[in-house]
C-alpha cells in the first residue's frame, strides 16, 4: 500500500514533464549570442575605494578656502603666466629635440667600433652628466669672461668665416637652451644606448645578411625595436626636462615659475599661485603622457600579438573578430622557376677559424656545384653553422678563402694578392647569398610584407609596387599569402621560418643557406618547413643546409657532408654516407642518430 502510494506521484510526475526539443543539427551561429562578462567582487571593491579616496580629497581641496580658488582663477590664463607658460614649453622642445638628436648620435658613437668614436662619446656623457645643471647655465652665461669672441674658421691659418661677440650672440635664452640641451643630450645618450644593446644580436645578423647598409640596419632595424626600450626613459627625461626648465630662474629667464615667483612676491597670493604652476605642470605632463602612449602603441605593432588600445578603447569591450581562412601550404607543386638560378657553385678553400683559442674551423676545403643541394651533418660544435656563416662572410675567416662563382666573399684579388673588401663591398656582394636562420631572425617591428621588400628596395634598388609584387607571389608560394600584414610574432614558429625562407629569396640568391631551419620548431611543424625547402631543391637552386633531420637529408641532398672538430671527415652521396660510410666516425654518428 505504501508502495503504491509513492510510486504513483513519480509516474504521473514523469508523465506530465513536458518532451525535450530535439538538438538541432545545425550549427550555433555564435554571433548572435551575448556575452556577459566575468564579475569580480574584489576588483568592484577596490573601485568603490578609489573613488572615495578621489571624492575625499576632491571635497576637502575645493571646499578648503584656504586654497584660494578665486585667485587662482584670475592668474591661470594672465597673460603674464602665459608667456612663461610658452618660453617654459619652447625650452622644453628646442633642448629635447636638440638632446635627443644628439644623444643618438652620441649612443651610435658610443657602440661603434671605432674606439676614438667611443671614448669621445664616453668623455662627453661623462662631463655633462657629472655638472650640475645649474652649474652649467652659469659657466655658459659668463662664456664671454673666457672667449670675447666666437670665430669659426679654419684652425692654426687665420682664415675666419664668422666672428662675433660672445656677449651679443649668447643672450639669457641661447645659454639656456645649450645649457639644457648639453645636459639632456648626456642622459639621452645613455638612455638610446641601452635600448640599442636590448636589442637581440640576430636582428644585426638578418640584416647584414641581406646586405643593409650600417646606416640602414641602425636607423631602420636597429632604432625602430629599440624604441620600445627607450620610450619609457625617454619620455621621463623630457617630462624632468619640462619641470627642470624651472632651474634658468637663475639667468632671470621669466618662464613658468619664475613668472609665478615674481607675481606672488608681490600680492602675497602663494598658495593659489603655486597651485597655478602646479596646474600647468599637470597639463603639460597628460599631454606628454598622451603622446608617449600613442608612440608606444605604435611601436609595440610587431611586439605585442595583441597591440593595447587607448584608455578609452580598453572601457569598452570589442568583439573578437573572426579568424582569418587557413591557406594550405601548396596546392600541387608551386613554381620557382621565376627564382631558379643557373649558377651557384660554391668553393670553400682552406678555411680556418678560431674563437680565441680554439680552432672552429681546421683547413676545411669543399665544393657546392651549382643547383646541388649539399647537407652538412655532425654532433654539436663540430663547426658546421659557423662554416655555413663564413660563406656569407658573417664570421670572418683567418686562413683561406671562399668564392661564389669565382668570385672571393670579402676579398678582391690582383693577381696573387687578395685585399680584403670594406663592408660596403662585403654588403654587395653578400646578396647574392641568402641565409635562413635557425631562430628565423624576422625584424618584429616589421610586418611580413615590409620583412620581404626591405632588402629588394634598399640593396637590388626595385620600386615599391615591384617589390610588393614579388613579396606577394613569394608569401603564396610559401602559403602564406593571407599573413602579408601580419607581424612575425603574431605567427606560428612554423609560419615564421617560411617567411625567414621567402625573405631570403626575395634578393633572388646564387646560394640559399639554412642554418638548422628546424631546430627551433615543434616537431609537428617540422614538416611544413622541410616541405618548401624540398620543393626549393627541386627548383635548381644551390642549397647549403646545415640540419639533424637525417630522413630529410637522405630525400634532397645530392652530397651529405660530416664535420667533428672542425673538419670534414666525409663527404659522398646519401646513398654511400648512409650506407657505407668510410669513416668511422661517420658510422658512429649515424649508429645513434638512425
Amino acid at each position: 500500500m505504501n508502495t503504491s502510494v509513492a510510486t504513483l506521484p513519480i509516474e504521473r510526475s514523469t508523465a506530465a514533464a513536458p518532451q525535450s526539443p530535439p538538438q538541432s543539427s545545425q550549427p550555433t551561429d555564435y554571433s548572435r549570442l551575448r556575452v556577459v562578462p566575468a564579475r569580480y567582487p574584489w576588483r568592484t571593491a577596490g573601485t568603490v575605494f578609489a573613488l572615495l579616496v578621489i571624492a575625499l580629497v576632491a571635497e576637502s581641496v575645493f571646499t578648503n578656502e584656504r586654497w584660494g580658488w578665486g585667485v587662482f582663477a584670475q592668474w591661470f590664463f594672465d597673460e603674464a603666466v602665459l608667456v612663461g607658460l610658452g618660453r617654459t614649453l619652447l625650452l622644453t622642445v628646442l633642448a629635447g629635440v636638440l638632446g635627443f638628436s644628439i644623444g643618438t648620435l652620441l649612443a651610435l658613437a658610443r657602440v661603434s667600433r671605432s674606439p676614438l668614436l667611443s671614448g669621445l662619446s664616453f668623455s662627453y656623457v661623462w662631463l655633462f652628466r657629472s655638472i650640475p645643471p645649474i652649474v652649467l647655465l652659469l659657466l655658459i652665461n659668463n662664456l664671454g669672461y673666457l672667449y670675447e669672441t666666437i670665430t669659426v674658421g679654419v684652425p692654426l691659418t687665420g682664415w675666419t668665416w664668422f666672428s662675433y661677440p660672445t656677449t651679443q650672440l649668447l643672450g639669457p635664452f641661447a645659454a639656456a637652451v645649450i645649457g639644457l640641451t648639453l645636459n639632456q643630450s648626456a642622459y639621452a645618450a645613455e638612455i638610446i644606448r641601452g635600448g640599442i644593446l636590448s636589442v637581440d644580436q640576430g636582428q644585426l645578423e638578418a640584416a647584414a645578411a641581406l646586405g643593409l647598409s650600417r646606416s640602414r640596419q641602425a636607423f631602420r632595424i636597429v632604432l625602430p625595436q629599440a624604441m620600445r626600450s627607450i620610450l619609457p626613459n625617454g619620455f621621463n627625461a623630457i617630462i624632468g626636462l619640462a619641470k627642470g626648465t624651472s632651474v634658468v630662474y637663475i639667468l632671470a629667464l621669466p618662464e613658468l615659475f619664475y613668472t609665478i615667483q615674481i607675481i606672488y612676491r608681490r600680492n602675497l597670493e602663494v598658495i593659489p599661485l603655486l597651485m597655478v604652476a602646479t596646474v600647468w605642470y599637470l597639463v603639460i605632463l597628460t599631454v606628454l603622457t598622451l603622446v608617449q602612449q600613442r608612440i608606444e602603441r605604435h611601436y609595440s605593432r610587431g611586439a605585442l600579438r595583441n597591440v593595447p588600445g587607448s584608455f578609452f578603447k580598453r572601457l569598452k569591450r570589442e568583439q573578437v573578430q573572426s579568424a582569418a581562412p587557413v591557406v594550405p601550404i601548396a596546392s600541387g607543386a608551386p613554381s620557382w622557376a621565376a627564382h631558379r638560378v643557373s649558377r651557384g657553385e660554391v668553393s670553400v678553400h682552406g678555411v680556418t677559424k678560431h674563437y680565441g683559442l680554439l680552432r672552429v674551423l681546421d683547413d676545411v676545403s669543399l665544393t657546392v656545384p651549382a643547383g646541388a643541394v649539399t647537407v652538412i651533418l655532425g654532433p654539436s660544435g663540430s663547426g658546421k653553422s659557423t662554416l655555413l656563416r663564413s660563406i656569407n662572410h658573417l664570421e670572418r675567416v683567418d686562413r683561406g678563402f671562399i668564392a661564389v662563382d669565382g668570385e672571393l666573399i670579402g676579398y678582391r684579388q690582383q693577381g696573387d694578392t687578395l685585399y680584403e673588401l670594406a663592408e660596403t663591398e662585403v654588403l654587395h656582394r653578400r646578396v647574392d647569398v641568402g641565409m635562413v636562420f635557425q631562430n628565423f631572425n624576422l625584424f618584429p617591428h616589421l610586418t611580413v610584407l615590409e620583412n620581404l621588400v626591405e632588402a629588394p628596395i634598399a640593396v637590388r634598388g626595385l620600386k615599391r609596387e615591384e617589390a610588393e609584387a614579388q613579396a606577394r607571389e613569394l608569401l603564396a608560394r610559401v602559403g602564406l599569402a593571407d599573413k602579408a600584414a601580419s607581424y612575425p610574432r603574431q605567427l606560428s614558429g612554423g609560419q615564421q621560418q617560411r617567411v625567414a625562407i621567402a625573405r631570403a629569396l626575395a634578393l633572388k640568391p646564387k646560394v640559399l643557406l639554412f642554418d638548422e631551419p628546424t631546430s627551433a620548431l615543434d616537431p609537428e611543424l617540422v614538416g611544413e618547413v622541410l616541405d618548401v625547402i624540398k620543393e626549393l631543391a627541386r627548383s635548381g637552386t644551390t642549397l647549403v643546409i646545415v640540419t639533424h633531420e637525417i630522413g630529410f637529408a637522405r630525400e634532397v641532398a645530392d652530397t651529405v657532408v660530416f664535420m667533428e672538430s672542425g673538419r670534414i671527415l666525409e663527404s659522398g652521396s646519401p646513398e654511400q654516407v648512409f650506407s657505407a660510410p668510410r669513416h668511422p666516425r661517420t658510422a658512429a654518428f649515424l649508429d645513434k642518430v638512425l
